[in-house]
Parts: structure tokens; C-alpha cells; sequence
């Protein structure tokens, strides 16, 4: 049994969560999926979805399988908390492998983990992101990109994509093309095929 953890905050993007959930919930032999924030609150965002969580000093010792975090525009704030990015910096080194959707990227950048290493983000708020930390290699075209255990992911939808990218790596295409069937779900399967790279000259973040 694989953990996954999902890092939430508030104004985090609907999506960009339960795209994920919903890859690594359907396979609950393998994966098990539980939601964290800082201080174990509840956390809500923009579209009302409340969800419980337990704090992240439950997993402080050993780390997660999988971490996810999100983006949404709660990223603006958080990545100005300093407590925020160290807490995210330490449960990043512990865990396995590193996952984030849309802005989620800019969050793990400002830990310092993703210096000199590629790395993509949501294409409306490219300049915004790529601004915040300029010392990583970000990709302007690319669905999700994958260097060592780091795993980013292009806006909203491209995370439900890399989650089912990261399934392959890890179980081969034929596991990965299942779960998508069984999700209906018309898998981009090709990271580099960015159908919203104009996005990043259309983006006013």
C-alpha cells in the first residue's frame, strides 16, 4: 500500500485536487489517499468545497509516497508564509516523489527543491510563477514535465493527465489506459503536447 497525501490550503482549485483523487482513489488496493494541511484545519475554497484534514505533523517523521499540491489562487498567499514553505520544504525531502498541479509548482519552487531542475506550471499564470523563482528550468510547452522525483503539471486538468502519467511510470501504459477508461476519461498521454501553450502570452496573472 502506497500513501498519498494531498497538501491543501484555503482557495485551493477543485480540480486540481480531486483530478488526482479521483486517479489514485480508483485504485484503493494500491494507493491510499489522505488530505493534510499545516495545522489540521478545515479548509475551503472559492467553489465552497470544505474539506477536513489532519495536521501535517502527522507524516513529519517518515514522509508520504506520494505528495500532491495543488494550486488555486490560495498560492499567492502561501507563497509569501514562511512557515508554510518550511513545513512544505521538509515533508518534500522525506516524501518519495513530489506531484503538483497548475500553480502548486510555484509553491514547491520557493522551497528551493526545484533550483536548476525542469519544471511547468499553469500556462495563464506562467509569467507570474516564473517570475516568483527564476533559478528553475521552466518549460513554456509541456503538459507536465517529469525531473527525478518531481512531477509538475500544466493548469487544472493537466493534473488528472500527470497523475495518470505517473501511474504509467510506475505500472505501465496498459494499468494507466485502464484507469482512464473506467474514469471515461480522454487521456493526453503525450506530456509534451501542450494544447494551451498560447495561454501563456493570453495570461494577465
Amino acid at each position: 500500500m502506497f500513501s498519498v497525501g494531498v497538501l491543501l490550503f484555503d482557495q485551493f482549485q477543485t480540480l486540481d485536487v480531486f483530478g488526482p483523487v479521483e486517479v489514485f482513489g480508483r485504485n484503493q488496493s494500491v494507493y491510499q489517499v489522505r488530505f493534510y494541511s499545516i495545522h489540521g484545519e478545515a479548509i475551503s475554497n472559492d467553489h465552497g468545497i470544505l474539506i477536513y484534514t489532519e495536521p501535517l505533523s502527522a507524516i513529519t517523521e517518515e514522509g508520504v509516497d506520494v505528495l500532491v499540491i495543488p494550486g488555486g489562487h490560495g498560492t499567492r498567499k502561501m507563497i509569501e508564509n514562511a512557515e508554510f514553505i518550511d513545513a512544505l520544504r521538509h515533508i518534500s525531502i522525506l516524501s518519495e516523489y513530489l506531484l503538483t498541479v497548475c500553480t502548486g509548482s510555484a509553491l514547491l519552487a520557493k522551497t528551493g527543491l526545484l533550483k536548476n531542475k525542469k519544471a511547468t506550471t499553469n500556462k495563464k499564470a506562467y509569467h507570474w510563477v516564473t517570475a516568483t523563482t527564476p533559478d528553475v528550468a521552466w518549460q513554456q510547452s509541456a503538459r507536465w514535465v517529469v525531473d527525478g522525483k518531481f512531477y509538475t503539471s500544466s493548469g487544472v486538468s493537466a493534473g488528472t493527465d500527470m497523475s495518470l502519467g505517473f501511474l504509467s511510470d510506475q505500472f505501465g501504459s496498459a494499468f494507466a489506459r485502464k484507469v482512464a477508461r473506467d474514469m471515461e476519461y480522454n487521456w493526453q498521454e503525450d506530456k509534451d503536447q501542450d494544447p494551451f501553450t498560447n495561454n501563456v502570452y493570453l495570461g494577465t496573472n
